[in-house]
């Protein structure tokens, strides 16, 4: 078990305008880490900020850049390294989805999750863990889903997406593993922020009828596990039960039960 100590160490979270990456920036701020914030909205970043300078009196520094966009990771990591400031936790939170039938939805959008889900994650992490691994010290924490745990029908990029980061992260952290830097993969499951209403999911039947849970929950728990050095954080206990279904059930039946909880109408 890792006790991290957060005081005068630096934590790059991507992806922290608003839901769960916002809510970890607010714990990583409480615990006395500095931070370097990184998203596409400037204001956001910009007010996030001046309010962690002044209620915790630590260093902020924001980076407005889209982490999809080619080359943009690897300034990122030219802009810190130039400013002598070394990501002592990296927290991959950058991500959207996409609601409807394969065959409807628009390919250009599918690419681009794929860019931010998949490559920009991939990308930071290898950009950002080789410093970590050389001290010593470190840890990364990539966003995944429960949905990385099943095939998705109607969500077919998006569930296949947070499938990599699950597996990749697995991966890297047996990689890794007796360097002293922890890889750890978050599986949330569905939950109340802006992304369900971005996807165009708010009327699916997993999100009107599920377990849909408070992204500071959320956080909470993402938080207090990665300070452990968990491996794999699952918030919720009936998410964890949830998480071992398909251990049990016949791939074509489980691949069905989503389809019809993603499914709108009653």
């Amino acid at each position: 078990m890792v006790n991290r100590p957060l005081s005068q160490k630096t934590t790059l979270i991507t992806g922290v305008s608003g839901g769960i990456g916002k809510e970890l920036a607010d714990r990583f701020a409480t615990g006395g880490s500095n931070l370097v914030l990184v998203a596409r909205s400037g204001k956001t970043l910009e007010r996030l900020a001046t309010d962690y300078r002044k209620n915790y009196g630590i260093e902020v520094t924001v980076i407005v850049k889209d982490v999809a966009s080619p080359g943009v990771p690897l300034a990122i990591k030219q802009e810190l390294d130039a400013r002598q400031i070394h990501v002592d936790y990296l927290v991959n939170n950058a991500g959207f989805g996409l609601y409807g039938p394969f065959l409807e939805t628009d390919l250009n959008q599918e690419l681009n999750m794929i860019d931010v889900n998949i490559r920009a994650l991939t990308e930071m992490t290898k950009r950002f863990l080789p410093a970590m691994v050389e001290r010593g010290t470190g840890g990364i924490l990539n966003v995944s889903s429960m949905v990385g745990f099943f095939p998705g029908p109607l969500m077919s990029v998006y569930y296949a997406s947070k499938s990599f980061v699950l597996s990749f992260t697995e991966a890297i952290e047996n990689e890794v593993s007796g360097s002293g830097v922890t890889v750890t993969a978050l599986c949330p499951g569905v939950t109340a922020t802006g992304f369900v209403d971005r996807a165009g999911m708010g009327q699916s039947k997993l999100f009107r009828q599920g377990n849909v849970m408070n992204a500071g929950r959320v956080a909470d728990e993402a938080y207090a596990g990665f300070l452990r050095g968990e491996r794999l954080i699952i918030p919720g206990k009936q998410n964890r039960v949830l998480a071992n279904v398909p251990r049990f059930l016949p791939r074509k039946m489980m691949t069905r039960i989503v389809r019809k909880m993603q499914a709108t109408g009653r």
